[in-house]
């Protein structure tokens, strides 16, 4: 009998749903049949929030968005209170957004430090935290946490970045203790993907199309990765197939974590 991944009439949170990953998992989501509330920074018009609306709805099934800023605790608070209004409740909470802040140790200011660490740490613990009494009423729950590569081998220059991926792991492990065994939570941690975030990096380089082709050479599958990939990977995460899977970070950086070259 063939596998395959069923999510039918769930319902989930996707935080950074306008762009990049968060448009790859939107649409995998959907495919499995997920409805699904999302939040970005893009207006209701702009053409991300537009693409969102796209990728759930032509699979049939309902998409709910709002515009947020993640750095704002009780508006992050009450988009969760919304999301599972909107879907009756919520089984799966997809924390995905962030954001570079490759400032170097010296370069981070008090102001940017702060920053950093409500966008890329505490904003999942909100969500996750305010999420958790709808969880518990669903059958399957799943938490999953958007880290990164640089979570377990940082960047040159991306400090405080790589401080704030790093203290995910723990969150993602704390999680999985405290809310387990009803609650998994399972952290993911995505390399470079074909994104406008990476595609902002490799352009500060003098020649970004050169460093593109350097980083693609030293990734044993040959190239970087795609937010469809990372889309698969999270369906599959909040399936019962992956349910002997919590409190863990899953690499998914083809195979770049295997090499000792740098970037």
């Amino acid at each position: 009998m063939a596998l395959s991944i069923d999510l039918s009439d769930r319902r989930a949170l996707l935080t950074g749903a306008s762009s990049g990953i968060g448009l790859g998992i939107a649409s995998a989501l959907a495919q499995a049949g997920c409805d699904i509330a999302g939040c970005g920074l893009e207006a209701h018009d702009t053409p991300g929030a537009r693409e969102f609306f796209s990728h759930v709805q032509a699979q049939g099934r309902r998409a709910f968005y709002q515009p947020l800023d993640l750095t704002d605790g009780p508006a992050t608070r009450a988009f969760v209170e919304w999301a599972a209004a909107q879907l009756d409740g919520i089984d799966y909470v997809i924390s995905n957004a962030g954001a570079n802040f490759n400032l170097g140790a010296e370069r981070t200011t008090e102001e940017s430090w702060n920053a950093n660490f409500q966008l890329n740490l505490a904003a999942h613990w909100r969500i996750a935290q305010t999420a958790k009494p709808y969880l518990d009423l669903s059958p399957q729950p799943v938490i999953l946490i958007n880290a990164s590569t640089q979570a377990f081998r940082p960047l040159r220059g991306a400090f405080p970045y790589n401080v704030a991926k790093a203290a995910l792991l723990g969150m993602v492990q704390s999680l999985a203790l405290e809310w387990g065994p009803h609650v998994r939570a399972v952290g993911i941690a995505p390399g470079f993907i074909d994104t406008p975030m990476n595609v902002e990096w490799f352009g500060r380089y003098p020649d970004p199309a050169a460093k593109r082709a350097q980083v693609e050479s030293i990734h044993p599958v040959g190239r970087i990765g795609t937010p469809e990939e990372v889309g698969a990977l999270c369906a599959f995460l909040c399936s019962p197939l992956a349910g002997f899977i919590s409190g863990t970070t899953i690499l998914i950086d083809g195979g770049r974590s295997a090499s000792a070259q740098d970037v």
